[in-house]
Order: C-alpha cells, then structure tokens, then sequence
C-alpha cells in the first residue's frame, strides 16, 4: 500500500511540475509558428492538387504520367505561373472569360466506328464530319474583309503526358488555343473531356518517322518509309483509337515520312476519309502534305512558326511577335508550339492584349477551313 501511495503521488507531483512549466514557460512547442487554412475544394488549383487528376473509368487504377515537361533554361517558371488565369473558355477578341462554346459532349455516336483497337472516327451516314461536329465554333472562320481583324491559330502539343503541363494548358490558355494530345498519354479521354468543357478543341499526335530514326525514336506505333501502307494504316488506326472528339491530326517529328510521298499519301488518305483535317508543324522543309492534300482535297494547312524553338522568355516573345506580323500581312497566321510552362505562361499573358492589336485567335479548324481546298 505504501509503495502504491507513493507511486500516485509521484505522478500527480509529476503532472503539477508540468502545469506549472507550461503556465510559466507559454507553449510547450517552444514557441514553432504554425497556421489552419480552411481550403475550399472547389477552389483548389487543379494543377498542384492531386485529386483534381481525372480518372478514365476504364483505367480507374492509373494515374496520368508525373513528369514537368520543363524546358531548359525556365529556372522559376512554374512559381510564376498566374494562377489567377480564368479557367474556362474565352471570347474570340479578348483574354476575358466568355460564354458557353457550344462544345458537343463527346463521343457522338454516329462518329465513332468500332474496331479492334478500339474507337475509330468516322464519317457519319448523314454526312456528318468529326472535324465540324468537334470543332470549337467560332465567328471568325474566313479570311479577313476589309477592316476586319487579322487571325491568329495556335496549336499547343504534347498534352497528355504530363499533369501539370495539361492542366495548365486546359485552364491558362484561351480556349480558342486548340490542345493537340501525344497517343501515349494516360486517361486521355478525362483529359478530353476536361479540355472541351474549358473551350478548347482537340487534335490527335501522330509519330513520324524523322531522318535519325532509330537514334530518335518518336515512340511505339511509329510510322516509317520502310514498312508496307498496310502495316502503317494499322499503326495509324491503333494511335487514332486512343481517344474520341478530335477535329483532325498532327504530325509529331516525321521530316523523312512527310517527305516520302508513295509513304504519306495513304495515311492522308485515310485520315480524310474519315472526316478529319491534317495540319503540319511546318518543321519539314521537304514535306509533301500540301501537295497531297490538294490532290485529295483534303481540309490541310501548315504552321508558319514554330513558337518556343528556344525555350526562353525573350524568344517566346519575339516568335509571338512574327505571329503577329505574319497574321497582319497574310490576315492569317498559324503557330504551333510545346507544353513547357514557360510556353504556357508566355502565349496565355500574350493572348490579353491581343485585341488592343486589332487581332483575334481563332481555333485551328476555323484557320484551316478559311484555306480552300481543291
């Protein structure tokens, strides 16, 4: 009894001393600073919250591929990023949040052919093409009158791949930036789907074979000079089933299969025949897509700069400008460029100044039908 008398008392004598230690000596963390944040979910900056990643129900399993998609040279680029961009659509004239864009919910049924690689695009029965029932719509989709606001197209690549660099693509950029995904993306439907319901149309990436294959590999499923047409149509049908809702293709690397004629023209073939519109980087010299596509008539354009060839704010800035001027003197100008950051953050501050210039972006789908095909 004693010994329990004297062990409670030594443990109410214990807990006296710290009382006392903490009324004397204030917090017992020894003063550490620390905050509570009530975080709102619906406000949450998609790009850095990991729940925001969509899931694909099909791959409920799978996350999208963590990757920067950082270019070289960006040092801070990612803390820059204006998180206070409208996340949404965009009016053509201005970098301000617009109405609804009248994007179809995609797939539409009577587009979409079953096979075995999956859902291919297709010309419906009543005529209907994925390049105009995808397309995002807009009320610039011919050349400029007189006194009218030249145009400008830009197709941002590469999404897909990385999170963060596609949702800063699908939430910074006016939606009439059109978002070209890479084949190898992960929940490349979600990202559709995400892309559309902020105003942006979609195009579908397709590896080319470039002069230094194999020591540059575009990827599986590349399209090469050296195989069969057949063989290159069951590649080209297994890239175009990775997704639905595309308004049409773009090449990804390719200089030696767009300079190929005998290699290309069955795969521009089969691309038109299927309601979809081809446009080339513009990267290939020797590129004989413009030649092909009218002979085929088919709904074609090409790139005229190349946005971000260096990664560095200055040159971002001056190929902006080019675009600038190449829309003034054409009335219509088309760029292309990758999903670095810094890319990201340059065309999106660019884009809000762009009507004070008597400039509107348009979506490339409008760029391309204002180019009459024969």
């Amino acid at each position: 009894m004693k010994t329990l008398a004297f062990s409670f008392a030594g443990v109410m004598g214990l807990l006296a001393l710290i009382v006392t230690w903490v009324a004397i000596g204030g917090d017992p963390l020894g003063g550490e600073p620390f905050a509570m944040i009530e975080v709102d979910p619906q406000n949450r900056p998609s790009a850095i919250v990991e729940s925001s990643i969509p899931k694909d129900q099909s791959q409920s399993q799978s996350q999208v591929e963590r990757g920067s998609n950082q270019a070289p040279g960006t040092g801070g680029a990612l803390a820059a990023l204006d998180r206070s961009a409208p996340n949404g659509p965009v009016s053509d004239a201005t970098g301000t949040p617009g109405a609804g864009t009248g994007m179809s919910t995609v797939p539409v049924a009577a587009l979409v052919e079953q096979s075995r690689y999956g859902p291919l695009p297709k010309i419906a029965d009543d005529g209907r093409r994925p390049s105009d029932i995808y397309a995002r719509a807009t009320q610039h989709t011919a050349l400029p009158q007189a006194g009218e606001p030249a145009r400008i197209a830009i197709l941002m690549n590469g999404l897909g791949l990385s999170e963060l660099a596609t949702n800063q693509a699908i939430n910074m950029l006016p939606g009439n930036v059109s978002l070209a995904f890479s084949p190898y993306g992960r929940n490349l439907q979600s990202w559709i789907r995400l892309s559309r319901e902020a105003g942006h149309e979609v195009m579908l990436q397709i590896p080319l074979e470039p002069f230094d294959y194999p020591d540059n590999d575009p990827g599986p499923h590349t399209l090469l000079t050296n195989l069969p047409p057949d063989e290159n149509l069951k590649r080209l049908q297994w890239l175009m089933a990775r997704f639905t809702g595309y308004v049409g293709v773009t090449n990804h690397m390719g200089a030696k299969f767009v300079s190929a004629q005998s290699a290309f023209l069955p795969v521009l073939e089969e691309i038109k025949s299927r309601g979809l519109i081809f446009l080339d980087d513009g990267t290939a010299a020797r590129s004989t897509a413009g030649e092909i596509a009218k002979d085929l008539g088919l709904g074609f354009s090409a790139a005229q700069i190349v946005i971000d060839a260096a990664q560095t704010p200055e040159s971002i800035d001056e190929a902006l400008k080019n675009l600038e001027t190449t829309a003034r003197e054409n009335g219509l100008a088309i760029g292309v460029a990758s999903s670095y950051p810094i890319t990201i953050q340059r065309i999106s501050e660019w884009s809000r100044s762009l009507s004070q210039k008597g400039m509107v972006l348009v979506p490339v789908s409008a760029a391309i039908r204002a180019r009459p095909q024969s």
